[in-house]
């Protein structure tokens, strides 16, 4: 059942998001060569108890990290690893979902890690492209199917695939709620918006086919036939007369506190 949140339901959810937003923004700017996934973990994990906050993955479903990290073939949900070492040239999506005050605010984000090749900062630009087209469709009266088409018809015209396995979601007072917000899909179909609806919208984007596979640790996903992927992620909020991105902030308000653990 779709929950449209109330006035003071959606002041909490700003304040998460906007906690889940600074939490990735400060972990990419420690990303670099040498560093070990499970480094990022450590971070985000002390990151978030210092603000009062709990980070949602740990212990989800019996997830084992505080935050999902995926490198380069992987899809989503990787679990930091101290054997996964950053190397130049890699990507790195960085998953951030912050609890704070009863309400979950979930972000990604997928990283350079030094210099990468043409065809890879293609496919992650244009990746964001995809969240963003399909952001950009949000309003009262239009439906998810919108936003999966626009989604799918930018990945394929770049060449690339679209993930179908996995998508965004509905997200409030749960980690996870209705509706499914897949990144494919036909224009005028599927769930109609209506102001005070929060969710995801997460495109992954391969640069080879959409197939994917898991791994025996139940949780990291990887492309099927090897190729890098990538992905962003933002939670909106559908207004009165439009959308608003809620994994977002100032980043002229930007303090010294905000760049300590």
């Amino acid at each position: 059942m779709i929950q449209i949140k109330s006035a003071r339901e959606i002041e909490l959810m700003r304040d998460v998001c906007k906690l889940a937003a600074k939490t990735l923004h400060f972990l990419g700017k420690q990303v670099k060569v040498g560093m070990s996934t499970d480094d990022i973990n450590t971070l985000c994990h002390q990151y978030t108890l210092n603000r009062g906050a709990i980070p949602a993955p740990l212990n989800y479903h019996g997830f084992p990290k505080s935050v999902c990290t995926s490198l380069n073939s992987v899809i989503c949900h990787g679990i930091p690893s101290p054997k996964d070492i950053l190397k130049d040239g890699d990507i790195l999506n960085i998953d951030v979902t912050s609890k704070l005050k009863g309400f979950h605010g979930d972000t990604n984000r997928t990283f350079f890690v030094g210099n990468v090749k043409p065809e890879v900062k293609k496919l992650v630009d244009t990746t964001y492209d995809c969240m963003m087209a399909g952001i950009s469709v949000c309003k009262p009266g239009a439906r998810l199917g919108d936003v999966g088409a626009i989604i799918e018809e930018m990945a394929h015209g770049n060449g690339f695939t679209v993930v179908h396995e996995y998508c965004g979601h509905g997200i409030g007072r749960e980690f996870h709620e209705d509706p499914q917000v897949v990144h494919y899909g036909k224009r005028g179909t599927g769930v109609e918006l209506r102001p005070g609806m929060t969710f995801t919208i997460e495109p992954m984007i391969n640069l080879g086919k959409r197939h994917c596979k898991v791994l025996d640790d139940g949780w990291t996903v990887l492309t099927k036939d090897g190729s890098w992927s990538a992905q962003f992620e933002h939670t909106i909020l559908i207004t009165e007369s439009g959308y608003e991105i809620l994994t977002t902030f100032d980043e002229s308000e930007w303090t010294d506190a905000d760049d300590k653990i």
